[in-house]
């Protein structure tokens, strides 16, 4: 008996990845460095993070679920998700981990192909929307560079106690 149950918990694992590959908001997170210079590392810990919790933990619930992965993320991607694909994920995770329980191979099997196909399509989607190294915004390309000339700043108005403290200063005509 000992053999199904080794075999669902890696289906299980191979599970987790899969759905966490697939969830959008944690690629885009990866992606724009949101866990800083090891974002990818940090992707693959929360694998094994989410894998203990489900074994370590009994009967969770939905919102625990939820609120744990709002955590991780918020603490180590410093990101808050707010689109409703945390309920989407924990659910997710929660019906792998029951046909794990359940000894349900082929239908996890499946499960994960499916999740699987999911994740290249999110993993394109994320690298496209990711700026090209070196180039710019197209708010920086239209913008005029404005060139101010400060080498003789002519003389400077007399601070009076009712001022507020503030100097305007202008460009030097063209």
């Amino acid at each position: 008996m000992a053999a199904p149950r080794e075999e669902t918990r890696g289906l299980f694992s191979q599970g987790v990845r899969a759905v966490l590959g697939s969830w959008a908001a944690l690629q885009v997170a990866v992606e724009h460095g949101f866990g800083g210079a090891h974002g990818r590392a940090k992707a693959e810990w929360l694998v094994g993070v989410v894998e203990q919790y489900f074994h370590s933990n009994v009967a969770l619930e939905l919102d625990e679920v939820e609120d744990f992965l709002a955590e991780v993320l918020n603490n180590e991607f410093d990101t808050i998700i707010e689109d409703g694909s945390l309920a989407e994920v924990s659910q997710q995770l929660q019906l792998l981990f029951a046909r794990c329980q359940r000894g349900e191979g082929p239908a996890l099997t499946e499960a994960i192909a499916r999740l699987a196909r999911r994740q290249q399509e999110v993993g394109r989607a994320a690298a496209q929307a990711r700026p090209a190294e070196g180039s710019s915004s197209e708010e920086e390309e239209e913008k005029p560079e404005e060139v101010m000339d400060c080498s003789s700043p002519g003389p400077l108005p007399d601070p009076s106690p009712a001022d507020d403290g503030w100097t305007v200063v202008r460009k030097k005509k063209k």
